[in-house]
């Protein structure tokens, strides 16, 4: 009895090491590598760039991807390929953020441009060239300046 114990203490200790030590561990890898359909979205939007790195983030695990093109934009994916944000030096493709979010920029900000998208589970959010943040919902619609 007591070494069932100990065996089911043992193979819980030993998940728990891997676990921990996978956490958080980024791992590059080949563009050939990425899934398909992060690479069909990135030939979508940002046709003329090259990836110059593609990374594994191990979030536990699940895994993310980050990317990095020659430009200075920075795509991070969810575990389940979807864009999750972008982070650009420059203005970003328009065809890579919603349109309600790009008509409300456009006629409130006319002299600015959206350099950074995010999406999270309850909104999204814009950053401006001039860092204004701005939130808006998961529909489009604005929500507030963030600070």
């Amino acid at each position: 009895m007591k070494y069932i114990r100990f065996s089911r203490l043992m193979m819980v200790t030993a998940i728990l090491a891997m676990t921990i030590s996978s956490y958080g561990q980024d791992k590059v890898i080949p563009y050939a590598e990425v899934p398909a359909s992060i690479q069909s979205y990135i030939k979508m939007h940002f046709n003329n760039v090259t990836v110059l790195q593609a990374e594994i983030d191990y979030e536990g695990l699940t895994k993310e991807y980050d990317i990095v093109l020659n430009d200075g934009t920075k795509l991070d994916f969810d575990r389940k390929n979807r864009i999750k944000s972008i982070k650009g030096k420059s203005k970003l493709p328009s065809s890579v953020i919603p349109v309600k979010i790009q008509t409300y920029v456009q006629g409130k900000y006319p002299d600015n441009h959206i350099v950074k998208w995010e999406t999270e589970r309850s909104h999204q959010s814009v950053e401006l060239n001039n860092g204004l943040e701005l939130e808006f919902n998961k529909k489009g619609d604005f929500l507030r300046i963030d600070n």
